[in-house]
């Protein structure tokens, strides 16, 4: 029977069934799902080096497999010791923020019953209060902090024991996917095969650098502008600069609170223009050349999957909807009855001329047929 030709509401059912169960599998098996997916684009990232060892070095798998973790976990465990180091030395800060924000709040209080002689005592005692809860509550600022990573320690001893398999099994996980279709499917299916894993590898390898241009804007600015703990908050800003849209308004508001408990409030204007053009630099020069290109997913559907991610898997879903959005979308793109899908998730065509339009797609068919 071919899905088809069966009628529309038939269709409609089958897809609304299919996706409302695909969901719930998700939500359900979040805690092995998560770490699983985030593996297989870290050995996507991996994959490269550890060919090169196997070929030019002559490396067994196992040993290349072994290395490939020993990196990744060094780089893991440099990134944990930092933040570590830094949110241990501004855990012990915390009492003089309280006593400072305690201070420019009331300073503000009395410049606004002066300026304006409305009473507003009540009101800012009340956020007073909520401010030295706050301050005072070093284990939610913490947990909060260490959160974006991961959900705990079983998330890394899974991720690390996933990627593992993944890159000891490749080989065997892509002719399993290959042979379970029919032998006319073959060459498509493993088509779409190295095209998402040469995705992967340059969307993740792209990401990379964005964090890393991003981490080194935001340090000069902060630094020029005097704000204490500004490598820190800079690394946390690239790092969150990977949730589009949502991400660099946290790190805006994380680093506008910790100006305005260490400097002057004025200083909270200067940081929030500098993010805002950090931000326009991040999307219209640094996004097209190392991210947008790789990944061209719309503005809609990557908010969507940004909720949807959240919803699923918390945070960790948040930082990996939209690589999981261009795989499903590569996937769309080569099954004949979901390409309209695939033309959704994407992002809108600019019209070309003619000439420069057939000379692409014969560019394209060639290199197809390479």
């Amino acid at each position: 029977m071919n899905f088809l030709r069966l009628p529309f509401l038939v269709n409609l059912t089958l897809v609304v069934i299919s996706i409302i169960g695909l969901g719930y599998l998700l939500a359900l098996g979040q805690s092995i799902l998560a770490p699983f997916f985030l593996a297989f684009l870290m050995a996507m990232l991996f994959l490269p080096a550890a060919t090169f060892m196997e070929r030019k070095l002559r490396f067994p798998r196992s040993i290349s497999t072994m290395t490939s973790v020993f990196v990744m976990l060094a780089i893991l465990s440099g990134l944990i010791y930092f933040f570590g180091s830094q949110l241990s030395d501004f855990s012990k800060d915390i009492p003089h923020l309280r006593d400072q924000v305690t201070t420019v709040f009331s300073n503000l209080q009395h410049w606004i019953s002066k300026t304006f002689n409305v009473k507003i005592d009540e009101q800012l005692d009340y956020i007073n209060q909520g401010l030295n809860k706050l301050l005072s509550s070093s284990g939610v600022i913490l947990g909060f902090t260490f959160g974006i990573f991961s959900s705990g320690f079983g998330f890394i001893v899974f991720f690390t024991l996933f990627f593992i398999f993944i890159l000891n099994y490749r080989r065997v996980l892509n002719n399993f996917i290959v042979t379970v279709f029919n032998e006319k499917h073959k060459a498509s299916v493993q088509e779409v095969v190295n095209e998402i894993r040469v995705m992967t590898k340059k969307y993740i390898f792209g990401l990379c650098l964005q964090v890393l241009i991003v981490s080194m804007l935001c340090t000069i600015l902060l630094t020029v502008l005097g704000i204490k703990y500004a490598i820190l908050l800079a690394i946390l800003t690239g790092l969150l600069n990977v949730i589009p849209y949502l991400g660099i308004c946290i790190s805006l508001l994380i680093s506008c609170f910790i100006a305005f408990a260490t400097g002057a409030p004025s200083t909270c204007v200067y940081v929030a223009i500098g993010y805002i053009a950090i931000h326009i630099i991040d999307g219209n020069i640094v996004l097209p050349f190392v991210v947008g290109s790789k990944v061209k997913i719309n503005a809609l559907f990557s908010f969507i999957g940004i909720i949807l991610g959240e919803h699923l898997w918390g945070i960790a879903g948040m930082f990996l909807c939209i690589p999981a959005i261009a795989i499903i979308k590569i996937i769309f793109e080569r099954v004949d009855g979901l390409k309209p899908w695939g033309k959704l998730l994407g992002e809108e065509e600019k019209p070309n001329k003619k000439k420069k339009s057939y000379k692409i797609s014969k560019n394209i068919t060639l290199k197809e047929m390479d």
